[in-house]
Order: C-alpha cells, then structure tokens, then sequence
C-alpha cells in the first residue's frame, strides 16, 4: 500500500475510534428512560450511569497518554479498544443499575486508552505540518458529528432494540477498529517518555470522584450529613495536595503552572462550563422530552435534529472565524448561544410548544458549535509551542470534568426539586437546572471578554522550577 494512502487509512482508522467514544458520551441519555423504568433505577442511579463513564475518563485521559508514550501506542491503543469492548458487552448484560455503573467505569477506562493515543498516532504519523492540520481538521469534524448524530442515533436504538443497543452497538465498530489497527498501524514510541506519576494520578482521581459523590449524593443524604461533608473535605484536601505535590515534580501529570497564562486558564474554565452545560442539557432534555411530554426515544431523538445541524454548520464557521479574527468572536457567540437557551428553557412547562423548544435547541447548537475551535486555539496559544500536545490533553480532562460536573449539579438541583408524580412536578422543578445553564452560558461571554485579548495570549513562561523534593522524584 503507498505511503500516502496508508497514511489516511491511519486517520480513518482514528476517527473510528473517536466516533464510537463520542458518540457514547450522548447516546446513553436518551436510554435513561428506558434504563429507569427497567432497571427501576433512582435519578440519581441516573446521574451516576452517565457521570460514572466522564469521572473516570477526565481522571485517565492524562495517564493514558503517558502510558502510551512509554509502552507503546498501538498497544495502548488495542488495549483500550478490547476494554471498551468488554464494558460495552457486559453494560447491555447488566440487570441492575449497580453492575450498570461498574461496567460503564470499565469502558471508560477503555475510552480514556483511545482518543488522546488517537491523536499522538495522529502526530506521529503525519509529519508534515500542512498535512497534519489537515488531519486534525478532518478528526475535529468527527468529533462534532459524532456528538450531534448521538441523540439521533440512540433513539432509534432504544426504540427499534431496547437499550441495550446503545451499549452493544461498539462491538462491531470496536472489532472493526482492532482489525484494521492489527493490519495497518505501526507501533511508535517516544524516544524519551514522561515519568509516571502515580500520586498526581490518585490525587486527581480522589478529587473528581469525592467532588462528583458529594454533589449527586447531596440531595438524597443531606449536604450536612457526614458522609457529604466528607466527601467535600477530602476533596478540597486534594486538590490542595495535588497543586503542592505537582509543584515539587520535575515531570508533573499536570503542570500547575501552565496556569498562570490567562489565555491557557481562560480556555479550561470555559471548556468545564461549555460542557457541563451540553451534559446538563443533555441529561435534563432527554427526561423532560420522554417522561413530560411522553416522546418515544426516536421522537426525542429526531428533535434534538435542529441543535445537531446547527452545530454542525457553526463548528467550520468557528475555525474560520479563529483564523480570521482570533477567539474573542466565536467565543463570546458559543457563551450567548448557551445563555440564550438556557434562560428559554427556565420557562419550560408540561404543555410548552414544540416550536418554543426548537428556538431553544437552535440557540443552543449554534453556541457549542462555536465554542470547540477557539477553546482549542485558546489553550495551544496560551503555552510554550513544545507543551501544546500537553495543553490540548489539559483540555480534553476540563472538557470531561464538565461534563461531569454539568450531569451532577443540573441533574441533582432539578431532581432533588421535584414534588409529587416525577412527570408531572418536574418541568418546574427543572427551572433552577436551565438557569444554572444560562449561568454556564454568562461565564463563558465574561471569559472570552477577559482572556482572550492579545495580552493574554502571551505564551506562559515556565517559571524557574524550585528544587524538587527528593522524595517525590524517587516516585517511579
């Protein structure tokens, strides 16, 4: 096979792996229904179906990367693809919402193997700077496709199949995947890898998971009970440990001084508030369609259409707009559009017209189609041009870390507000949900407003390191 050809055959190879991952980071919502009435599943089983997948991604996806660099990226890569066969597998298996959330952690730790090695085989592979743009403007346009087309998809999954489907749809793809990697991929290595950082890792997985717990779990055990206090505890503990540890690293999982560049800083803030305001959407949306207004999972699927196509216009228009302008513009569109339709939707009741929700779906595609190229530009310009690779795997955990936080937060204020039958109480009750949306929506305008001006986007000076603590170097 020539040279060029095999090539694209890599990148396609890639951006299978990124749509099956993509897409399940949206499909599973419009299961929820589904999975609540037959699993007899509470909201917050729920949340946890959705977050427990994002918790333990966002906690991976720095690690994976490491792993690959050291062990082989091929072989991380094939590992990751036959983890995230096996959590599919045995998630459509599962009889109750426990081994449901078990199973869905299983996949994450496949999916956390697959996208950032995706993209150093990416790098390795195209060497040529113009190529490899346009290959990373091919694997974006994947990514946002594969984001937009889940509701659809998952629709008609769970009605034409069950459930289930949503899950066991990535074992041909996945197989496909292995296959093709097998036959096509080349192994690669970095000639000098990163050193493992075991403690930063648990750190970072101690936050996320306490934070997460705290937050799903409030309202159902009190947000005085000792177990919530807890939980907020150890995980302010962490992160103030992870900053102090990190800090003493010569090779840290994550660089805290990265931000001190606004730019950089700007870029992850509004990445955790742009998606915890899609997952919120996401997971509100889908409730609100299918036990309010009782619309079959296809149904509810095909109307998210409008805020798919949107998204899919406004995402190339981004990166033009980036090139053209910088991120100031399509930064503070994806914020309004977020905004817009959050506020739209604090409105919400069970009789309000489907014409009304489609204003708001269009509102809200235009805003997350515009908000992906200047995070990514944000944050790669905010850095040194040999941490970019870093910068941008910062950036995929803030994205996951909102989306996290966006199902915690929007669904347990809305679900905890609920009185009397949940079909009949809960567009109301929703209405704190929708505006902590719109709230998402202001602080990304605000971000883009402060962050993004050519002051800002002066890259960040590694500072003169202060010398590490042995103990801490001697961590393998």
């Amino acid at each position: 096979m020539a040279g060029a050809t095999r090539k694209w055959l890599i990148l396609g190879i890639c951006c299978i792996s990124l749509f099956m991952v993509g897409l399940d980071t949206t499909i599973v919502n419009l299961a929820l229904p589904s999975i609540q009435e037959d699993l007899d599943a509470t909201p917050s089983g729920l949340q946890w179906t959705v977050d427990a997948y994002t918790v333990v991604l966002a906690s991976l996806l720095m690690l994976s990367g490491s792993m690959a660099d050291r062990f082989g990226r091929r072989r991380t890569f094939q590992t990751g693809l036959l983890l995230f066969s096996l959590g599919s597998l045995l998630c459509g298996l599962a009889s109750d919402t426990g081994s449901l959330i078990a199973f869905r952690m299983v996949q994450a730790m496949g999916g956390a193997m697959l996208n950032p090695v995706a993209v150093s085989i990416i790098a390795n592979t195209f060497t040529d700077l113009e190529e490899r743009a346009r290959a990373i403007g091919m694997w974006g346009a994947v990514a946002g496709v594969s984001i937009a087309l889940g509701p659809v998809v998952g629709g008609a999954l769970v009605d034409s199949t069950g459930w289930q489907a949503v899950f066991w749809v990535n074992l041909p793809v996945a197989a496909l995947a292995l296959a093709l990697t097998a036959l096509f991929v080349p192994e690669s290595k970095a000639p000098r890898p990163r050193r493992l950082d075991p403690v930063g890792q648990l750190l970072v997985i101690a936050l996320l998971a306490t934070l997460t717990f705290g937050i799903i779990e409030g309202p159902v055990k009190g947000w005085g009970s000792a177990p919530i206090v807890g939980c907020f505890t150890v995980a302010v503990a962490a992160a103030v440990s992870l900053i102090r540890y990190e800090l003493r690293r010569a090779e840290p999982l994550l660089d805290v001084r990265f931000f001190r560049s606004p730019s950089f800083s700007g870029a992850i803030a509004s990445a955790v508030c742009g998606f915890a305001a899609l997952a919120g959407f996401l997971f509100l949306n889908a409730l609100y369609l299918q036990d309010v207004k009782e619309f079959s999972p296809l149904h509810t699927g095909l109307l998210t259409l409008p805020m798919a196509a949107m998204t899919l216009v406004s995402s190339p228009l981004a990166g033009r707009i980036v090139g053209a302008r910088g991120p100031r513009v399509p930064m503070v569109i994806a914020g309004a559009g977020t905004a817009a339709c959050g506020l739209l939707l604090t409105q919400v009741r069970a009789d309000t017209p489907v014409w009304y929700l489609v204003i708001a779906y269009v509102a809200f595609g235009i805003g997350f189609g515009m908000l992906d190229a200047p995070l990514t530009y944000s944050a790669v310009s905010g850095m040194p041009r040999s941490q970019a690779g870093v910068a941008a795997a910062v950036t995929s955990t803030g994205r996951q870390v909102g989306a996290a936080l966006g199902v915690a937060v929007l669904g347990s204020v809305s679900t905890a507000r609920v009185h009397g039958p949940f079909s009949s109480g809960f567009p109301a009750a929703s209405h704190l949900g929708w505006a902590i949306m719109a709230g998402c929506g202001l602080a990304i305008v605000t971000l883009g407003l402060l962050t993004t001006g050519s002051r800002a986007h002066r890259p960040a000076e590694p500072s003169p390191e202060p010398a590490p603590d042995q103990s801490a170097e001697r961590v393998p």
